[in-house]
């Protein structure tokens, strides 16, 4: 496990976010398929870009690398995920907080698995309070009713 590994490192936010972006990755280049093996190297390219992320001093250099990291889509996908972590812990609904984030209930429920029975990143995160506020009172689309209008009665099940 990456935390076991990473014992003589500093416990910040940095740190949170290494692993988080680190988890992303690692899926994402595990199941792309290569014809040539890449020469090996001295360290796991994995621990790496872990030390690499780790090195950044400030989220301005932590979002510039991330966006000369990753395309555009890739950097959409880590926000996406990292943007349902607050609601999930405390227990919103999948169709509410895909009301809120326009996240995809898919990607909101894969978030949840891994909260429960991942690798701890995101528990991690979430020890060092890095996970993000939310604003209160916010309406969503499944309770926004037009002015002049009655919201209509729910049907019972």
């Amino acid at each position: 496990m990456l935390a076991d590994r990473a014992a003589p490192w500093r416990f910040t936010a940095r740190r949170d976010v290494a692993i988080l972006c680190t988890n992303v990755l690692t899926r994402y280049y595990t199941m792309k398929h290569r014809s040539l093996e890449p020469e090996p190297t001295s360290e796991a390219p994995v621990d790496s870009l872990c030390r690499a992320l780790l090195a950044l001093e400030s989220v301005a250099e932590m979002r510039a690398f991330l966006r000369d990291l990753c395309t555009p889509a890739e950097l959409e996908a880590l926000v996406d995920r990292w943007r349902v972590v607050p609601y999930l812990m405390q227990g919103t609904a999948y169709r509410e907080i895909h009301d809120r984030t326009a996240v995809s209930v898919t990607t909101i429920g894969r978030v949840a698995r891994f909260l429960s029975q991942g690798n701890g990143g995101y528990q991690a995160a979430i020890a060092h309070h890095a996970v993000p506020t939310l604003r209160a009172g916010k309406k969503t689309a499944s309770n926004r009713v037009p002015s002049g209008r009655t919201a209509p009665a729910r049907a019972r099940r």
